[in-house]
């Protein structure tokens, strides 16, 4: 009596765990069914995303990169730093591929380095490719008019945004109709060169090492022919770059875009696209105060 009733319990335990048992793989198939399984076996945080460009405008910088293939990824922050290897400060976050830092100022360089985070919060180190700019002002549509008709406003001096006479001590160039054509003029301490036609002003990425034109004889000012369409890049007397692009001349007038580097001595002149790739060690913070 005593081996049937303990066969019996023996036969209902058995019956439990297969119960057991099968509803423990049926909720995991279920939980499965809802998730990377290399997401639930190795829990591990997404990788970083890839190709991070930039483009920086006037007091803006337009950061980009390319959407992860990894379909837990659920968005991306965006950092930003005063060094390479400075602390990162979270800039924003967004599931989108683009993301424009309003805040930038002009004449500041900035890098940028962007992550990835999943559904579960996890989140990836910072990009490899960084990205940095300097946002430079820019203009669009201004007017100046031949000195010849109107000496007093056919100059234009970049660091003040502003239209002067062509002969005042800060003009950097001048707009000039001589015997059937139009030229652009600078004076012998400035340097012009034509990059000759393009679509827009951010055609040009960076000012020329080479190629200014040379002074003629022995004229205290240089010239080079005004076409529309084309884009100049002028270096100042005091060492800043400046690019125009013609848009249009009509009679004694001349009406053209323009972009100003502030700070002294660099190149950058359109909305640049500079990345660059290192392997120095770089942290993260939370949103600067």
């Amino acid at each position: 009596m005593l081996a049937q009733i303990v066969g019996k319990l023996k036969e209902d335990i058995m019956k439990q765990l297969q119960l057991i048992s099968t509803a423990i793989l049926v909720g995991l198939i279920f939980f499965l069914s809802g998730c990377n399984r290399k997401d639930f076996f190795n829990n591990r945080p997404p990788e970083p995303p890839q190709n991070i460009t930039s483009l920086n405008g006037d007091n803006l910088v337009d950061i980009y990169w390319d959407y992860s293939n990894d379909h837990n990824v659920a968005g991306y922050n965006v950092y930003y730093s005063s060094s390479y290897n400075g602390k990162y400060h979270l800039l924003g976050s967004t599931q989108s591929n683009h993301f424009t830092d309003t805040g930038a100022n002009n004449g500041v360089t900035y890098y940028y380095a962007v992550t990835s985070y999943d559904r579960d919060g996890l989140e990836s180190d910072l990009s490899k490719d960084v990205v940095y700019n300097t946002p430079r002002p820019e203009g669009f549509n201004q007017v100046i008019f031949d000195y010849n008709v109107s000496p007093d406003i056919a100059g234009y001096d970049f660091s003040k945004y502003s239209v002067l006479p062509y002969n005042q001590l800060d003009t950097d160039m001048y707009f000039e109709f001589f015997q059937g054509k139009n030229y652009i003029d600078v004076w012998n301490d400035t340097e012009i060169k034509d990059m000759g036609m393009t679509t827009d002003i951010y055609d040009i990425p960076y000012a020329p090492k080479s190629g200014w034109v040379p002074t003629q004889g022995t004229d205290t000012f240089k010239y080079t022919e005004a076409k529309i369409g084309h884009t100049y890049v002028i270096w100042t007397r005091d060492n800043h770059f400046a690019k125009v692009r013609i848009s249009g001349i009509s009679g004694s007038k001349m009406i053209f875009d323009w972009s100003y580097q502030l700070v002294q001595g660099n190149i950058e002149l359109k909305r640049a696209n500079t990345t660059v790739q290192r392997n120095a060690v770089r942290s993260k913070t939370a949103p600067a105060d």
